[in-house]
């Protein structure tokens, strides 16, 4: 089979993967919507597909609850470690905005909602091991500490191992090493990391420390600096993995514009006993692999809405904790039907904004939009979501009337409406287009009566990918009051299309 890089052009950065018999597993960051923590499946290592997730909600608090001005943008979860060991699934994450370090497991990794331990304390981009019987964490920025945990893994161990191990590099970086993947390999120790230096290329690159004493010294190399060509943002941080034939492979992540952090797969060779990624110090835009393709089910999907009951495909997300009671399915058969119970003043404090990733080089994202419950301040349609977003949907005004609004808010500008057109009747078909070709990085907006004409509304947003939020450009259904509560509005007919 033949691999083509990226394999997935779309937001799945931070990846760790496992190899249980002949099936994969990999874990991804998904910050703060909900639920998190997804778990994808592959056969090839190529083709993934979503089917668990680690956790429905974090914590419900005003945080995840988009409560009393606070939220988790740019937080939440982040750099999961995922181990299989004595017939458990273990997922390690930190949350910042808690100040905790979460512990999932699960004998059924298809299976989502794990049971989990909580730790007090920040073991920040850590990595299981498993050693001699022993759990472990290896993590930190820079100084690098390990810790050991109690035999369930319930917490950190008392009287346990739990010191530095080393330091690493710190002049001419911008950041020093973190992301860390932990294995023992035919006697050695072997920790991978990210690092960003100011001198050489100045780009992200992957390092890898090893020993034979895990407590030991620890030789260093830079095993990959490469970009393939894309502005200087180097391919690094991930895991590698072996098959059950013996070959070996490793899936690293890159920045790549307002889509987000997007996944390569590079095969690895040995030298020296170092693991080597890459051919001649480069990530292959193509290469051969020895699978048959896994046929996985799709990673965005199309959604009529019209369904049975009150559960939400795994594609789709909730940006932060959704309210419960809603949203349904049933309440207007063969729609999706939103209603409000709090306000906000925009689509970032809204809840119930329902999301999936957007795709590169280019997609699209139609909807249709019922607009007869909507109240007086109400904003309903699609958000091409970020920091920096834009919306197209309709606003309902004092007067009853509704009008077709194109809205955006850029940098440190409060959201403002840009372009209005009367609404004739209640129903509008909405449109979201994406461009992420050659760094382009434009969203387009679109309305429709019919769903087949399509009139280009307001100026193209310029799509930027900002820390403050940390997620690429993502595709949202949102509905939010910002006078009175109580409204509803309808949905159907969503569809992705991949330009």
């Amino acid at each position: 089979m033949r691999v083509q890089n990226p394999i997935i052009w779309a937001d799945f950065p931070d990846p760790d993967v496992i190899r249980v018999g002949d099936t994969f597993y990999m874990v991804t960051t998904t910050m703060f919507v909900t639920p998190g923590g997804p778990i994808l499946k592959s056969k090839d290592l190529c083709h993934w597909e979503i089917v668990s997730y680690i956790f429905d909600i974090i914590e419900d608090n005003d945080i995840y609850q988009l409560k009393n001005g606070k939220n988790a943008y740019g937080k939440g979860q982040w750099a999961t470690s995922l181990k299989y060991y004595q017939g458990m699934y273990y997922a390690c994450f930190v949350c910042n905005d808690m100040h905790r370090t979460y512990i999932y497991y699960t004998d059924d990794i298809e299976k989502s909602g794990w049971n989990r331990y909580v730790i007090e304390g920040i073991y920040h981009d850590m990595s299981f091991l498993f050693d001699n019987g022993k759990p472990y964490l290896i993590y930190n920025c820079g100084d690098v500490r390990i810790a050991e945990l109690k035999d369930d893994l319930s917490g950190v161990k008392e009287g346990g191992i739990n010191q530095l191990l080393f330091s690493t590099p710190s002049e001419n970086m911008r950041l020093r090493c973190e992301g860390c993947r932990a294995y023992r390999i035919n006697g050695y120790y072997y920790l991978l990391f990210i690092e960003w230096p100011s001198d050489g290329h100045g780009r992200r690159r992957v390092i890898c420390y090893r020993s034979k004493d895990l407590l030991g010294e620890y030789e260093r190399k830079i095993l990959l600096d490469d970009d393939m060509g894309y502005h200087n943002q180097g391919i690094a941080q991930g895991a590698i993995i072996d098959t059950p034939d013996g070959k070996w492979y490793s899936i690293l992540f890159q920045d790549h514009g307002a889509v987000g952090r997007i996944p390569y797969l590079l095969p690895v060779s040995w030298s020296n006993e170092w693991p080597v990624p890459g051919i001649d110090g480069k990530v292959p835009e193509s290469f051969d692999i020895p699978f048959e393709r896994y046929e996985a089910k799709p990673l965005i999907i199309s959604d009529s809405f019209n369904h049975d009951e009150d559960k939400m495909d795994l594609r789709w997300q909730w940006n932060h904790n959704a309210e419960r009671g809603c949203w349904s399915f049933v309440e207007h058969p063969g729609y999706l039907r939103l209603r409000t119970q709090s306000l906000a003043k925009d689509i970032l404090s809204a809840r119930n904004t329902l999301t999936q990733r957007t795709a590169g080089p280019k997609c699209a994202f139609t909807v249709e939009l019922e607009t007869e419950g909507m109240k007086a301040g109400d904003y309903a349609g699609l958000a091409a979501f970020q920091s920096n977003y834009g919306i197209v949907g309709v606003k309902a005004d004092d007067s009853g009337s509704k009008r077709i609004v194109i809205a955006k808010k850029d940098s440190d500008v409060q959201q403002r409406d840009e372009e209005y057109a009367l609404l004739a009747g209640e129903c509008i078909f909405l449109k979201i287009a994406f461009d992420f070709e050659n760094s382009r990085d434009m969203a387009m907006f679109y309305f429709s009566k019919d769903g087949i004409g399509w009139t280009k509304i307001g100026s193209n947003l310029h799509m930027l990918y900002t820390l403050d939020v940390f997620t690429g450009y993502r595709i949202g259904i949102f509905y939010y009051a910002e006078k009175e509560i109580g409204g509803y509005a309808d949905f159907r007919n969503f569809r992705y299309e991949a330009v």
